[in-house]
C-alpha cells in the first residue's frame, strides 16, 4: 500500500529533493527539517427537505462517479465555515438560497482526484425549506432528483461517505426544531410525494 504522499518528492519549504516518509501520514525534509502532515480536508453535503418530507438530491456531472446521485455539498473554501459552505454549496448546484440549518454527524471519507488520494472529513447537515421552486442543476450538478426518504438506496449514490450518510439519516437524530439549530454563516453551531427530475 502506497503512503499518502507518496507522489511529493520535493520539500515545499526549500525545494531539496529529500522528502522522506516519517509516519504513516506524514513527511519530513532531510535537509531543512520541515514536517508536512496530511490531515484530511473539510468538505460538507446537505440533506435538504421540503415541507411534504422530500429530499432535494442531485446527479453528478463529473468523475468521481459521474452519473450517480449525490447530496448538494462540496469541500469548504479556505476562512470558510462549515455553515457558509453548505450556503454556497447548495446555492452554486441548485440556485436554492437555505436560511437555517443543523449538523447532523460526521464521516471520513477518500475522495480520488486526478489519481491523487484526497482525504476528506465530511460534514452532514440537514436544511429544511418550504419548497423546492426554481431549483437548477449546476456547477458539478448535471439535474436535480427529489425523493421521498422512504425511496432513498444508498446504492445509487457513487460517493462511498454519501452512501453510509444515507444509511444513517433516516434514524438518526429526532426532529429538533429550527429555532435551537445553526443559522447559515454563524462561525459557530448554537447550544413523500411525487418522485422524478427537474
Amino acid at each position: 500500500m502506497f503512503h499518502p504522499l507518496h507522489t511529493f518528492n520535493y520539500c515545499p519549504v526549500c525545494g531539496a529533493e529529500a522528502f522522506a516518509v516519517r509516519n504513516e501520514k506524514a513527511k519530513q525534509c532531510a535537509v531543512c527539517g520541515f514536517v508536512y502532515y496530511l490531515n484530511p480536508s473539510a468538505s460538507v453535503a446537505c440533506f435538504i427537505r421540503n415541507a411534504g418530507g422530500e429530499l432535494l438530491l442531485v446527479r453528478r456531472a463529473k468523475e468521481p462517479a459521474r452519473g450517480t446521485l449525490d447530496l448538494p455539498g462540496g469541500f469548504a473554501d479556505m476562512h470558510e465555515t462549515a455553515e457558509e459552505a453548505v450556503c454556497r454549496e447548495v446555492k452554486e448546484e441548485t440556485g436554492l438560497e437555505i436560511n437555517n440549518c443543523r449538523y447532523l454527524f460526521s464521516l471520513p471519507n477518500i475522495y480520488p482526484y486526478m489519481g491523487f488520494d484526497v482525504h476528506t472529513l465530511d460534514l452532514f447537515f440537514e436544511c429544511k425549506v418550504d419548497n423546492f421552486d426554481g431549483v437548477k442543476a449546476s456547477d458539478d450538478a448535471a439535474g436535480i432528483v427529489v425523493l421521498p426518504p422512504s425511496e432513498l438506496n444508498p446504492a445509487d449514490f457513487g460517493l462511498q461517505s454519501i452512501q453510509k450518510a444515507v444509511r444513517i439519516y433516516p434514524s438518526s437524530l429526532p426532529d429538533i426544531p429550527l429555532s435551537v439549530c445553526c443559522t447559515i454563516g454563524m462561525a459557530q453551531l448554537s447550544a413523500p410525494g411525487a418522485t422524478g427530475e427537474i
